[in-house]
Formats: C-alpha cells, sequence, structure tokens
C-alpha cells in the first residue's frame, strides 16, 4: 500500500484543499478495501492513513468551516426528478389552464414522460403532488382575484377551476384557516 499521507506531510500547518480530499480520501478507501482480503496491518495502515486526511478538514480540526471556500456550484436538478426545461412548461400550462380541469395525463405530456414517472419526478422536484401544486396555485389564484376584485366568492371559484364556491370555502379552511369571506375581510383591513 502505497503512503498517501506523503502527499499532506503535516496536516497541522495548511489544510489541503477539498477538490483534493475526497478522490484522495476515495483512492485510500479502495486500498483499505483491498488490503482487508491480503493483510491486516496493511489496512490498518491505511485507515491512519484516511483518519489523518479527514482530521485535516477544517471541521474536523477545530477550525471554523468557510463555505465561501467552496467553489460556486450551479443547482442542478433533483436526481430523478424533472429537468427546469420540464418544470417550466408544467408552471406555464397549469398558469394557463386554471380555469379549466388539469388532468395528470396532460402535465405528463407536455414533458414527455408517463403519468406515473411524471408523479415521481415530480414530488422530487417540488416535494408535492401535481395535484397539491394546483390546487396551492388555484388558492393563490382566488387570493388574488378576491384583493384586486369584488367579483361574488362563487364567480372566483368558477374562474379558478373550483367546482363551486363550498370548494373554494374547503379549501381555504384547510390552508388558511378562516372561511373565504373572513380571509378577504382581514386582508382589506389589513392592507
Amino acid at each position: 500500500m502505497t503512503d498517501l499521507l506523503a502527499t499532506f506531510p503535516d496536516t497541522r500547518m495548511a489544510a489541503p484543499s477539498l477538490e483534493n480530499l475526497g478522490p484522495t480520501a476515495f483512492r485510500i478507501l479502495a486500498e483499505v478495501d483491498g488490503a482487508l482480503d491480503r493483510n491486516a496491518a496493511a489496512a490498518r495502515h491505511g485507515l491512519g492513513q484516511l483518519q489523518a486526511l479527514l482530521r485535516a478538514l477544517p471541521v474536523w480540526s477545530g477550525e471554523a468551516y468557510d463555505r465561501s471556500r467552496e467553489p460556486v456550484r450551479e443547482a442542478e436538478p433533483a436526481r430523478g426528478g424533472l429537468a427546469p426545461w420540464q418544470m417550466k412548461r408544467v408552471a406555464e400550462f397549469v398558469g394557463e389552464s386554471l380555469d379549466d380541469r388539469i388532468h395528470v395525463e396532460d402535465l405528463a405530456s407536455r414533458v414527455r414522460l408517463s403519468a406515473s414517472h411524471f408523479c415521481r419526478a415530480f414530488k422530487v422536484t417540488t416535494g408535492e403532488t401535481p395535484h397539491a401544486y394546483v390546487m396551492r396555485r388555484r388558492l393563490e389564484k382566488a387570493k388574488a382575484m378576491m384583493l384586486s376584485t369584488d367579483e361574488s366568492l362563487c364567480h372566483i371559484a368558477d374562474a379558478c377551476g373550483l367546482a363551486d364556491q363550498a370548494h373554494l370555502t374547503r379549501l381555504f379552511r384547510r390552508h388558511l384557516n378562516a372561511t373565504p369571506f373572513q380571509w378577504r375581510r382581514d386582508s382589506r383591513v389589513a392592507a
């Protein structure tokens, strides 16, 4: 087993860069894994090297860890989630279709996925189901209409794609703990 600590002779002097630690740690782990089959002493030596390498990290050596020294990475889509173009296309379609029925199959076909795969990927990306997302967007539209117009709650419910005023009321009670009438009155007084 090679002595990988020769790369970092004195860990107290200067901590190695974070970019170098990952590959070096994985190389040590691979050598330890191979040494376990051949020689326990070599495996112990490798574990000692790994321990010294980890102690070189600022977090473990007692230094304050400064995230500003890390390279800036662009946000990547969550593994198994929707790509940014897919999420944008779904959000645009939902925004344009809030007053109509929106089926999961319609959303999935917009981003070229099956309905079941789309539901899983959407949940990974947003943390909510497609239905919850659509209902939240409808609630946001209803709140905006209630503040900017004097339309009846029945008309607002219809314009937001809800079945009726009772559906709007259930949605408000579930998410805002108030009826639409109470919320509208309180929001207008506060503004």
